[in-house]
């Protein structure tokens, strides 16, 4: 039990705000209620010690490995895989505490990747990085339901991702979209899913909810092929989409540093407008011939799809009625871009009262929830919109000094004004 909670629950006995008997109730419940759950340190150091394990076997073998026979190679190339099996299987039959199997399942894991690099380097079987990642991934997958492990599932988005950028980002001509990356974040999604219905509010499951969601934000751009102006499109809509998904209650009811679609919905979204503030990258749309069976505009009308899904779902099951104009950005970004294609400056005067529409919406939302951190979010939205245009507008010096001054100066003063509101409410 920890000191600060004991503390507490000491200064509200003398305080006489609870009695005696319901304290000692609060800590035998909180007591048992541990007893069931594992060590978080105990799980993360079980992990991070099977992976040192994992690679120290790994650099052993390789300081002597020249010296060795290859039949004993072979042995010790399958040695860790069979060392790993014994430990799985343990964990699994003997049904093992959660840091038991996450640290058996993250050996296992590394060493299949050992095994499978060590096995080909013996017998010099010809292969590619991306193959070798897709082969390692594809045999480790099943170690995610197996042993139901967080620690696997996060291991293998991580390849995943890799492998990704590998086929899809290659800069020697030789790039492919690598669609088997969607699928085996496909494979992963009923575990994800599951995971977040029985402890959406875990760290573990936080750090899930951005690996996913940084993972397919990178990967979405091997998807580009010619039409580059679409990717922004296809980029505005995911986006789009990730916010919505924000909102659903597995994300909507925890902490706001779990809800990595929300932010980086949000952000994405405002950091996308502000390059399309500048007049040059619309007119770079309009003269931009587009392809309509093209890859990107089919997966650009997909996630339109899955945005608008997302956002009628998020209307339907909220009990209170509140109206977010961020939810609604991805929709009016659709008929910005068809605008940017016929009309340039029209457009790029719409993005830059889009960008300000949002930075007051920002302060607004932030002051009635007397939030700083949305309030500042807001303001500098505002700034950010109102400074990029020193650069594409004929100012003189004075007046953007003046403008920086100003800015400032809101800064300071909503900022104060805010405090001092939070403190009348309090008193």
């Amino acid at each position: 039990m920890k000191f600060k909670f004991n503390r507490e629950l000491t200064e509200l006995v003398d305080n006489k705000v609870i009695s005696e008997d319901t304290a000692i109730r609060i800590t035998e419940y909180y007591r048992y209620k541990e007893k069931g759950q594992s060590n978080p340190l105990f799980m993360i150091f079980g992990i991070f010690g099977s992976a040192l394990v994992g690679l120290g076997v790994i650099l052993i073998l390789a300081h002597n490995w020249d010296h060795l026979s290859r039949p004993i190679k072979t042995i010790f190339a399958f040695l860790p895989l069979l060392i790993g099996q014994v430990l799985s299987g343990i964990a699994i039959l003997k049904n093992k505490s959660r840091a038991w199997k996450e640290s058996a399942g993250t050996f296992l894991f590394f060493s299949i990747g050992a095994s499978i690099a060590l096995v080909s380097q013996i017998y010099h079987i010809p292969g590619d990085l991306s193959s070798y990642l897709l082969l390692w991934i594809s045999l480790g997958l099943p170690l995610i339901y197996l042993l139901d492990s967080k620690a696997v599932d996060m291991l293998v988005i991580i390849l995943a991702t890799y492998y990704a950028v590998e086929l899809g980002y290659s800069f020697n001509g030789g790039s492919r979209v690598p669609w088997l990356y969607f699928l085996i974040m496909l494979g992963t999604l009923p575990f994800y899913i599951s995971a977040l219905l029985k402890s959406a509010q875990a760290n573990s499951t936080g750090i899930l909810n951005w690996l996913y969601a940084v993972s397919l934000m990178i990967s979405l751009g091997t998807c580009i092929n010619s039409n580059w102006a679409l990717a922004f499109l296809m980029y505005a809509l995911l986006f789009g989409m990730y916010y919505n998904l924000g909102y659903l209650n597995v994300y909507r009811n925890g902490l706001l540093r779990r809800n990595s679609f929300k932010l980086l919905g949000s952000l994405g979204t405002v950091v996308l407008l502000v390059v399309f503030s500048f007049n040059g990258i619309w007119e770079d749309v309009e003269s931009k011939v587009f392809v309509v069976n093209s890859q990107e505009l089919i997966i650009s009308v997909l996630l339109f799809v899955s945005a608008l899904v997302l956002l009628g779902f998020s209307y339907k099951k909220r009990t209170e009625v509140m109206l977010d104009v961020f939810q609604f950005v991805f929709l009016v970004f659709v008929i910005l871009f068809a605008i940017g294609t016929i009309n340039a400056g029209l457009a790029t005067v719409l993005t830059n009262s889009i960008l300000l529409l949002l930075g007051l919406f920002a302060v607004k939302s932030g002051t009635e929830r007397l939030s700083f951190g949305i309030l500042n979010y807001g303001l500098l939205i505002i700034s950010v919109t109102i400074i990029c245009r020193f650069f594409d507008t004929d100012m003189s010096f004075v007046l953007r000094g003046i403008l920086f001054v100003l800015v400032g100066l809101g800064f300071f003063l909503t900022n104060y004004f805010m405090f001092k509101k939070q403190k009348s409410i309090q008193s």
